[in-house]
């Protein structure tokens, strides 16, 4: 039987309790409702007086999964209302995981919590075949959830399918309904990647539902007005209007193209002065399979740098040797830029080189759950010692490494440059076809004998908080307030000074060097923007996007590592990572969490097109997802230039250094780490003055602040240790907690990490 609706089509309520997995219900809505426009609010934004009026111009309400207990009116907010309603304005809902919880105990069902909890596992579904699993055959679906409801004793509650838990949880409610009213709901993610047979067949079976009981009662929905709009908003996914865009015409690449196979961008680099401590260098290192290009730029005194702190309401703009200061007012640093690369785009580089000039370097941690989750402004106020949030650098002269094909692309950005590109492309021909560094003494050794005979002092966190932090991570998730939170630690390492030799050497640069050779990955970089030095040799691109026409984002998080090692073979990568149960189930949740962060801005073309496949690495196996998003063609225009950046500014920080659900997991952090990240588990990479862009997650780093200063307990401690002539650099390290996580072995993992980065600075002392 159909329902009566507008001609536009049902319009469905979906509450979200600030989840990470929304957008990717929205989505399968708009799969099993033929027609439908889903209005999606957070469950505080109204009050029920203030959202009463409005339900009668929707068909039915969602309610959506999301952290913590349904007992929790902070948790659940007008939900609890919902199921409240007096007679004259009930409408049909269908719940989701906490949307289960609260309506069954709001009706006498008891909520408990699971002895083993089920984050990101699947279950076989047992179910009657009746109501809203009507015609559904077998289910495998998708678990989030540590508490659970018993209907035994409830008279009003009717279970309608279980999960065979055996000696763990014993059977466990999956999905129930109400025997009078039209309310319906599910445990399990319907929604998720990884659910089979239990999504889009169920929801539509509670659409025909619905529908029924609509008719039934005669009820009456109203047409969609102005007034609903204006406090409703939109419905999901709405409409992509392109921003005001400047006036101002498109300028034109040069590019020179030499074929040099075996050309190394470090030896390009030496050859353009990287080893000048003094001077901003930026280097993006494709220094592993499968890396393809590198990215060198040529800076010079006039390249704008670009330069902001959280809590200060203005960026900074370098060059030319001075500073000045823009005001942001009430926008984002975020708009800043953008507006800024709007009036710099570029025409008529070689389509297939990814990069032909534009924004590079990094953005940091903070930056991301400012966006999400603001923190405390005295602590982002606090600039003495820390990095900036933004570090950015405009490049117009470029050097591109295909390592593929041997090409070299010489380019740039400013009129009347044929000199320069000539001038490069001779340079380039005359660097040499290997590492020079390879033949020689070892960097790390050849600097430790020409600058200090004292060893670097490395504090590393302390173990017995650490693992206690563990056990606090692994206690939020037993309580619901989350599925996976990714605990980290900073380990800080004192190097000294050059005392004797040549000082004016870039000791950063040497390295870099030997982090490369001995840690070399797909997304290594060497970016010193003053007062920052970032050394990256991380494995994990964050997102890419592709230029204008036919802009595609793509998402590659890494969840599951195994180091090579004799006998590891793929087969038994295989089986250490997509053959684990724990491993799949992190990768699993930060998949549909990124298909929820693309869903917000794309819409509804989002695929997962690699799930939890191991991948070969120079040193490592990783169990890698990919995941992509496209802008509808018939929204193919100039907003393009930038929907990359909104990407990019609506997925930070990154899942996979956080947990999910994100904004609930950012904020149980703060409380379990003791001090910013900073750059570490940000993003750096570019965006191209075409509309792409590419930003790779910052792990397997360490950075400095070009002061010097002691900016922790831990940091002052190991400076008296060697003496105040000291370079200090921090890196970060950790692991993703979930309730499967042994406190020791996490403990474990997290030191590999970091020995894989402090190897490069040679013998170390420990204190």
């Amino acid at each position: 039987m159909t329902v009566t609706t507008p001609a536009a089509g049902p319009r469905i309520l979906l509450i979200d309790s600030y989840d990470s997995f929304t957008y990717n219900l929205a989505a399968l809505c708009r799969t099993s409702i033929p027609d439908c426009h889903v209005h999606i609010i957070k469950n505080d934004d109204l009050t029920i007086d203030e959202l009463r009026p409005y339900l009668e111009h929707f068909s039915a309400v969602v309610v959506g999964p999301g952290p913590g207990s349904p007992d929790n009116d902070s948790d659940v907010g007008v939900v609890r209302d919902i199921w409240r309603l007096p007679d004259d304005h009930i409408l049909p809902v269908f719940g989701v995981c906490l949307g289960l919880q609260s309506f069954a105990i709001e009706f006498g069902a008891e909520l408990r919590r699971l002895n083993v909890v089920k984050h990101g596992q699947i279950s076989a579904i047992q179910h009657r075949g009746t109501d809203i699993f009507s015609g559904v055959g077998d289910v495998a679906a998708v678990r989030y959830h540590s508490l659970h409801v018993s209907t035994d004793g409830c008279d009003t509650v009717e279970a309608l399918a279980w999960a065979d838990d055996g000696e763990e949880n014993g059977k466990v409610v999956m999905a129930a309904k109400h025997r009078t009213q039209p309310f319906w709901a599910v445990q399990y993610h319907p929604e998720s990647v990884r659910t089979e047979g239990g999504g889009a067949d169920v929801l539509r079976n509670f659409w025909q539902l619905a529908a029924a009981w609509t008719n039934k009662q005669r009820r009456t929905v109203r047409p969609w007005n102005a007034a609903a709009e204006r406090t409703l908003g939109p419905s999901w996914p709405p409409p992509q209007l392109p921003r005001h865009l400047s006036t101002a015409s498109a300028s034109r690449v040069t590019t020179g193209v030499v074929e040099v196979p075996g050309v190394m961008p470090i030896s390009i680099c030496e050859k353009l002065g990287v080893q000048d401590e003094s001077a901003d260098f930026v280097l993006l290192d494709s220094a592993a399979q499968p890396g393809r290009f590198s990215v060198v730029g040529c800076l010079t005194a006039s390249s704008m740098k670009i330069t902001h702190y959280l809590g200060r309401d203005h960026i900074d703009v370098h060059e030319n040797g001075a500073a000045r200061s823009e005001n942001l007012g009430a926008s984002p640093a975020w708009d800043w830029l953008a507006d800024f690369m709007r009036t710099r785009r570029a025409e008529g580089g070689i389509r297939e080189v990814p990069f032909w000039g534009g924004l590079v370097g990094y953005l940091s941690y903070e930056l991301g759950t400012e966006t999400l989750s603001p923190s405390p402004t005295q602590e982002a106020c606090n600039t003495s010692c820390r990095n900036p949030d933004v570090n950015l650098v405009f490049v117009e002269r470029s050097i591109v490494i295909d390592t593929v094909s041997g090409k070299v692309y010489i380019q740039t950005l400013l009129p009347d440059d044929e000199a320069w590109v000539q001038e490069m492309s001779l340079l380039v021909k005359e660097c040499p076809r290997s590492n020079p560094e390879s033949r020689r003494t070892s960097p790390a050794k050849r600097r430790r004998k020409s600058t200090t005979t004292l060893p670097p002092v490395v504090t590393l966190p302390d173990r017995g908080q650490y693992i206690s932090r563990i056990r606090e991570a692994k206690e939020y998730l037993f309580s619901g307030d989350s599925y996976e939170l990714c605990l980290t630690a900073p380990t800080h390492i004192s190097v000294p000074k050059a005392v004797r030799g040549t000082p004016e050497k870039s000791s950063s640069w040497e390295l870099y060097k030997v982090l490369r050779s001995r840690n070399a990955a797909p997304h290594s970089a060497y970016i010193r923007l003053h007062p920052s030095t970032l050394l990256s040799s991380s494995p994990e691109r964050f997102l890419s996007y592709s230029r204008p026409p036919h802009l595609t984002c793509q998402l590659r998080p890494i969840k599951g590592t195994v180091r090579k090692a004799p006998g590891i073979t793929r087969a038994v990568a295989e089986q250490a990572l997509s053959g684990s149960v724990k491993e799949v189930a992190e990768n699993l949740m930060i998949v549909d969490l990124i298909r929820h962060d693309l869903h917000g801005v794309v819409g509804e073309d989002v695929a997962v097109q690699q799930f939890c496949k191991v991948e070969e690495y120079k040193t490592v196996w990783q169990l890698v997802s990919v995941i992509e998003g496209k802008l509808p063609s018939s929204e193919h225009g100039p907003r393009e230039m930038d929907l990359g950046w909104e990407v990019l500014r609506r997925s930070l920080p990154p899942g996979s250094m956080t947990g999910a659900p994100k904004k609930r997991s950012v904020e149980i952090l703060r409380t379990l780490e003791d001090h910013p990240r900073g750059i570490y588990s940000g993003v750096f990479g570019y965006w191209d003055v075409g509309g792409g862009g590419d930003w790779s997650v910052t792990i397997r780093s360490c950075f400095k602040h070009a002061s010097g200063a002691a900016c922790s307990a831990a940091q002052k401690d190991s400076s008296t240790r060697v003496g105040a002539t000291t370079e200090q650099w921090t890196l970060g390290a950790g692991g993703a907690i979930t309730a499967l996580s042994d406190p020791e072995a996490e403990w474990e993992e997290m030191i590999v990490k970091v020995e894989s980065v402090i190897r490069a600075f040679g013998e170390v002392e420990f204190s």
